[in-house]
């Protein structure tokens, strides 16, 4: 399947074993990715809240490049962030002609022009990996089985509300895909209450000690539910769940100490690629644990 490819800001800078991982991955699941280049931030939804036709006219160029990636499918990010606020650009772009023929003027000294096509799709690689490649796919590729790994999803805000507009009348089970996928691979999914809430980054510049008390909060109901590490497809999550993780354990009075892997990397274990080149290595709170037990089921 060939997709334009969007990876965003925070998996190119922040997070650098996010792309590399999706790299390594995509054409183990026989995806062929056209990264955009020069594509542009989304937003994050902060643009927005200064100027909609500015966020709307960054995020329709994007679209209009994706759009003209021949043979391409759709649209892939590997960012729930993304996920969230594209999508509410592309709904306000697609609702209204004439705003989105205003929009298109500010697009035409590059050429490009954005069109409302009900069949084209932007996803995430989670929504991409169900709904387009396919649970048993998945399986069938599967070379090395988590077995006995115990993995807690963590699905962040903007891949889960609203539901409206995410297209959860159409794929009602979207909420349960990470544990779909965790099981496809294997390994064992771990509920606890954190799993559709924020992560608290949103925060992290105006209040700190709330931002990680979330954080810290959703890391500690994890470890009480037995898990040996969470997986998020959003890298903005990762960041205030790994990189601020020893800070969260302060303000939360308890050790912490539990990894926090990204979408592809957990998936690209599961097709034999190898912890370093995953990145795994990269982490703020060490992978140590999870690459042993990994490697247990290799020697098995």
């Amino acid at each position: 399947m060939k997709v334009a490819y969007w990876p965003g800001c925070v998996s190119r800078g922040f997070t650098p074993e996010l792309h590399g991982s999706m790299a390594l991955v995509a054409p183990k699941l026989d995806i062929e990715m056209v990264e955009l280049d020069r594509a542009n931030c989304c937003g994050a939804g902060v643009i927005a809240e200064h100027n909609q036709e500015l966020v709307d006219t960054l995020n329709a160029r994007t679209f209009a490049m994706a759009q003209g990636v021949e043979g391409a499918a759709g649209m892939m990010n590997i960012c729930s962030t993304c996920q969230g606020a594209q999508t509410e650009c592309r709904e306000r772009l697609d609702a209204s002609t004439d705003y989105r023929s205003g929009v298109n003027e500010h697009l035409k000294p590059e050429g490009l022009s954005y069109e409302s096509n009900g069949d084209w799709w932007n996803k995430n690689f989670l929504w991409l990996l169900v709904e387009e490649i396919g649970l048993d796919t998945l399986r069938e590729r599967v070379v090395r089985p988590l077995e006995g790994l115990r993995i807690a999803p963590f699905y962040g805000c903007y891949i889960v509300r609203p539901t409206r507009r995410l297209g959860y009348a159409d794929h009602p089970e979207r909420d349960r895909y990470m544990e779909m996928v965790i099981e496809a691979i294997g390994a064992n999914p771990v509920d606890y209450a954190g799993k559709h809430k924020c992560c608290g980054f949103p925060l992290i510049t105006m209040n700190r000690t709330t931002s990680l008390r979330q954080a810290g909060r959703h890391l500690a109901d994890a470890i009480d539910a037995d898990a040996d590490c969470l997986v998020t497809p959003c890298p903005l999550c990762h960041l205030n769940l790994d990189l601020q993780q020893p800070d969260a354990a302060k303000y939360v009075e308890r050790d912490l100490d539990i990894p926090v892997l990204h979408l592809p990397q957990m998936v690209g274990l599961a097709l034999g690629l190898e912890p370093k080149e995953l990145g795994m290595n990269k982490h703020v709170v060490k992978t140590g644990d999870v690459q042993r037990k990994v490697a247990a089921l290799a020697a098995a």
